[in-house]
């Protein structure tokens, strides 16, 4: 039986289990780690713009976690599957985004940034339940034109920021295990029939931010007509990796897709953010710090 039907399970023993949809160039796990290198920093700054997406992860710091207020905002630091980390709220938005990432490389000395969170879709074949992983960022909001190309960001040269080809492997490995071995476990049958989630797939592709919520079939048509390759949009991404970029810190974004980024984007938000994206951002990040913890060298912690 298919996940999705009503009252649907993995049979037991099957011969050939459903497995996600794999992006054609997503290696395995162990070459995947193989592609960075024992000089990895191995402090990683994890970003997420809702609580929910979070809390479990600070949860499993546990007690021994030290919390720093910066700026109005809680920065969590401390082990996690063998990896430093620092966890934060980033809040929504492009400014809050970049003013949390540059005090994660700053203050905290992170030398990776993974971003976290819910986006809409935007292409006709990305659905409700799938999982985006940046390759590449924009702003399609920003628009300095005639002084400079639309969508280009002044005195950088460029409109598009490239997420880190390691990490971004790495992820979408990781989502696309999570979809296999935690999903169908950790989100109900019920669950995924109410919010019309079957067989999700991992893509890998452009990601659109932009400081408003996208929720109207016209501003997807728009979208869809101005960037093409754009496969989902969201409010954060693409700050984020203009700071890293800037900085020269490695950084990787994944979205889990809550909506169609029309007219029914804006029902049942939160309950979908409670009953699904919580167990995504989770799971996907428990193995992505597995993997990223065995890149690097024992004794190369950036401690403060």
């Amino acid at each position: 039986m298919s996940i999705g039907q009503s009252g649907d399970s993995l049979p037991d023993g099957a011969d050939e289990p459903w497995q996600p949809a794999l992006p054609d160039y997503v290696s395995k796990p162990d070459t995947v780690v193989s592609a960075l290198t024992a000089a990895t920093p191995v402090r990683i700054g994890i970003m997420a713009a809702l609580h929910d997406e979070v809390a479990a992860l600070v949860a499993a710091m546990g007690p021994d976690a030290r919390v720093h207020t910066v700026g109005q905002r809680d920065y969590y630091v401390g082990m996690l599957m063998g990896c430093e980390c620092v966890l934060v709220l980033a809040r929504i938005g492009k400014v809050a985004a970049a003013a949390t990432a540059v005090t994660l490389i700053r203050e905290f000395n992170a030398g990776s940034v993974i971003f976290a969170g819910l986006a809409g879709a935007v292409a006709t074949h990305v659905r409700v339940g799938d999982v985006v992983v940046a390759r590449h960022l924009l702003q399609h909001d920003l628009n300095a034109s005639p002084l400079f190309p639309r969508y280009e960001v002044p005195l950088l040269g460029r409109s598009h920021f490239d997420a880190c080809e390691a990490l971004t492997t790495m992820l979408a490995d990781c989502a696309s295990r999570y979809l296999a071995e935690g999903f169908p476990h950790e989100v109900s049958a019920a669950t995924r029939q109410n919010f019309g989630v079957d067989r999700p797939s991992v893509h890998v592709g452009t990601i659109a931010s932009g400081d408003c919520f996208v929720n109207d079939v016209a501003g997807v048509a728009a979208l869809r007509q101005a960037l093409p390759e754009v496969l989902c949009v969201e409010m954060e991404g693409a700050a984020v990796a203009q700071i890293c970029h800037e900085y020269g810190i490695p950084c990787a974004v994944f979205r889990t897709i809550s909506d169609r980024a029309d007219d029914s984007a804006g029902v049942d938000f939160s309950a979908f953010l409670k009953q699904v994206a919580s167990f995504y951002s989770a799971g996907i990040l428990r193995r992505f710090l597995s993997a990223y913890a065995l890149t690097v060298a024992p004794g190369t912690a950036v401690s403060r």
